[in-house]
């Protein structure tokens, strides 16, 4: 049986950008790490040329109302230099809305500790992992 492509999440933020990676099998999302905006473009190429990564999904800020506000219109030039960076993976957008407090909600059912959550890297890896976490759910859906 052939697995599909691995899928990469992300978090975008001007100083860090937190990445996620599915497993094989495309169930769950699990952190990666954290980067600067063009460290994460170097890593999210290399996951696609060694790693397989074949799709990336990256958080798109809506508003409350599900409108493009000012934060879309900077989440888009990274879009377009991840495009170039990696030229053979499929870029995708997911509504990120909630995103981060609903890490911050995870991170504190798992125990990590509050020292630990200030760590805002540790954040933005966890809102990575919600972000790709809906987009492989959403996969699933019949509804989807």
């Amino acid at each position: 049986m052939d697995l599909p492509p691995r899928v990469a999440g992300v978090d975008y933020g001007a100083r860090r950008v937190g990445v996620a990676l599915a497993d094989p099998l495309r169930l769950v999302a699990r952190p990666h790490g954290t980067f600067a905006p063009g460290a994460a473009l170097a890593e999210l190429a290399r996951l696609v040329d060694e790693d397989g990564v074949g799709v990336i999904v990256v958080g798109w800020p809506l508003t409350d109302d599900g409108a493009e506000g000012h934060a879309v219109d900077r989440v888009r030039p990274f879009l377009g230099r991840l495009k170039k960076a990696a030229p053979s993976a499929e870029v995708v957008v997911q509504d990120e809305r909630e995103s981060s407090r609903r890490a911050l909600r995870d991170l504190v059912e798992a125990g990590v500790s509050k020292k630990r959550r200030r760590h805002k890297g540790t954040l933005d890896a966890a809102a990575a992992c919600v972000i790709l976490q809906d987009w492989l759910d959403e996969q699933r859906s019949p509804f989807g």
